[in-house]
């Protein structure tokens, strides 16, 4: 993921050491700076966020917390807010204006904030190095008889529930049609119902392959 000319890219800049971080402030007087956890509260939280970004000029440096930590409490200890993650921050002049963690970093809570950010001439791209090749997979194994429902089934939310890349909320959408919210199991398949309750599973698959290329 590197910075771009293209002034219709989004800039997405990773922030890996506390210099870096100090750095990218420096660069983009108005920015954000984006904590990725370990959990689809992360991907959900990106797409959100890059609903935004297609339409407001808004640089972004992000901060994978588990490999880059340093980065991660460098940003706690210079805004002297506590770390969340997934946990979005926007800055103006290298001081924090703006803080929003976890579940609550939704359309409503971030509309009010990108309306005083500058908007695009034309609507940009979001592009990250993330894919869903894992995905793909394993609803090819699937789909051809390799894994049975219930072993699908299971494999495939605890692939969505440990999932924290950063999505577009397109994609967030369609990986979570088929189970929904992971959360909601809390590890117990037996909470899941039965596969075929929400239609033929194998036709939800397929679909869903088609639909993400």
């Amino acid at each position: 993921m590197t910075q771009t000319a293209d002034a219709e890219k989004q800039v997405l800049v990773p922030l890996t050491t506390p210099e870096e971080v100090d750095q990218f402030l420096q660069d983009y007087p108005l920015a954000a700076v984006f904590k990725a956890g370990t959990c689809h509260k992360t991907m959900q939280g990106f797409g959100v966020l890059e609903t935004f970004l297609q339409e407001h000029e808004l640089p972004v440096g992000f901060i994978r917390v588990v490999d880059w930590r340093p980065a991660s409490n460098h940003v706690a200890e210079m805004t002297g807010i506590v770390h969340h993650s997934p946990q979005l921050m926007i800055f103006k002049d290298g001081q924090v204006q703006f803080e929003v963690n976890n579940w609550d970093i939704t359309p409503e809570v971030l509309e009010p904030v990108f309306a005083q950010v500058p908007a695009r001439s034309t609507s940009g791209s979001v592009q990250t190095d993330d894919n869903i090749e894992p995905y793909r997979r394993l609803m090819r194994d699937f789909v051809d008889g390799k894994v049975s429902d219930w072993a699908f089934q299971d494999q495939y939310v605890t692939m969505f529930r440990d999932d924290a890349s950063l999505r577009s909320q397109r994609e967030f959408e369609l990986l979570s049609r088929l189970f929904g919210d992971p959360d909601a199991y809390h590890g117990g398949l037996h909470q899941l119902g039965q596969p075929q309750e929400r239609g033929e599973l194998k036709d939800r698959v397929q679909q869903l392959l088609t639909e993400l290329g």
